[in-house]
């Protein structure tokens, strides 16, 4: 029976799979990494952790663990308008498994390829499983959007569709089959990189969406100091989430449920058209669903007739019992 590999085992066979770049001066194997910065560019960094059995289900194949991990860091360095360069990467691991370390980095670095980020560094340990990453992007001096920037108005704007990923977390929580195309969406987020680089310049204020629409966009309305009204009957809606939920269920999971990674920002009336051609040029689908108003912090949903609405709960709550 061959010994099961050490911790310096799986850092070297993670080594061997990430190739060499000019602006890594040093990476994976000392005690920290050196990278280049490019002239004339400001560093943004974004670290997100990600627990078994908290967010994620636990049977989740390795490698759509992996692309996960690096997507949902990916998706916040996109509501900064920043472009991706780096990333760190660390795993607490209940055994030392290189067939399971093979598969996480098939998607990690899949990922990682298609976006042109270096893994540079990281830790491995043992413990429950766990993934941390920590991910650097590049954006102009000024360039980079935030939250605190809306302004009463504003057009409110969600790219993509909402609720799959949360429809597919309802499925596995009741014990019902889940629908392969929700399931995708849980395990494999697309991170709107080209989108948020598009709306530099034109929006406003930018999120991504991870605890749920109306919770995020609840954090955009208190930095920027504004309230804002959403018409939840407008939130955009995949097929597979229209056949598989219906009314206030279906309402539920868009506005609060979570972990689509999609972008919500804030742009002028003005930019309608400026939008609508960025996006047309990254194939990325947004949609107007609310607007920003002066009424500071609150956030009024209503249906599509104008009658209230509210949600049976504001979105993911860390730490809450």
């Amino acid at each position: 029976m061959s010994a099961s590999p050490s911790e310096f085992d799986l850092i070297a066979r993670l080594r061997r799979r990430v190739a060499a770049r000019a602006d890594v001066v040093l990476g994976i194997g000392d005690d920290a990494a050196i990278l280049r910065l490019p002239p004339g560019r400001d560093l943004v960094v974004a670290m997100d952790t990600l627990n078994a059995g908290v967010h994620f289900p636990e049977d989740t194949a390795p490698a759509d663990l992996g692309w996960k991990a690096l997507a949902v860091n990916l998706s916040d360095l996109a509501a900064m308008a920043a472009t991706p360069a780096w990333c760190t990467l660390s795993l607490s691991l209940p055994a030392a498994d290189a067939a399971w370390l093979d598969g996480f980095l098939d998607g990690f670095l899949d990922l990682a390829m298609r976006h042109e980020v270096a893994l540079v560094g990281g830790d491995t340990t043992r413990g429950p499983l766990s993934v941390c990453v920590t991910a650097h992007g590049l954006v102009a001096p000024r360039g980079a959007l935030s939250r605190a920037a809306a302004r009463a108005g504003d057009d409110v704007w969600i790219t993509g569709t909402l609720g799959d990923a949360a429809g597919a977390l309802r499925q596995w929580r009741t014990g019902e089959p889940i629908d392969p195309a929700l399931r995708m969406r849980l395990d494999r987020p697309t991170p709107r990189v080209a989108a948020g680089r598009a709306l530099a310049g034109i929006a406003h204020a930018c999120i991504d969406v991870s605890d749920g629409l109306l919770a995020d966009l609840a954090h955009v309305c208190r930095a920027s100091r504004v309230g804002a009204r959403v018409d939840v009957d407008a939130l955009p809606a995949s097929v597979a989430l229209r056949a598989a939920f219906e009314g206030d269920a279906r309402r539920a999971l868009q506005a609060a449920g979570g972990d689509d990674y999609e972008l919500c920002f804030t742009a002028p009336k003005t930019a309608r058209l400026a939008i609508e051609a960025a996006m047309l040029d990254c194939d990325v689908p947004a949609t107007r669903v609310g607007a920003i108003t002066d009424d500071d912090g609150r956030i009024a949903v209503v249906t599509s007739d104008g009658a209230a609405w509210t949600p049976p709960h504001g979105g993911y709550v860390h730490f809450a019992a």
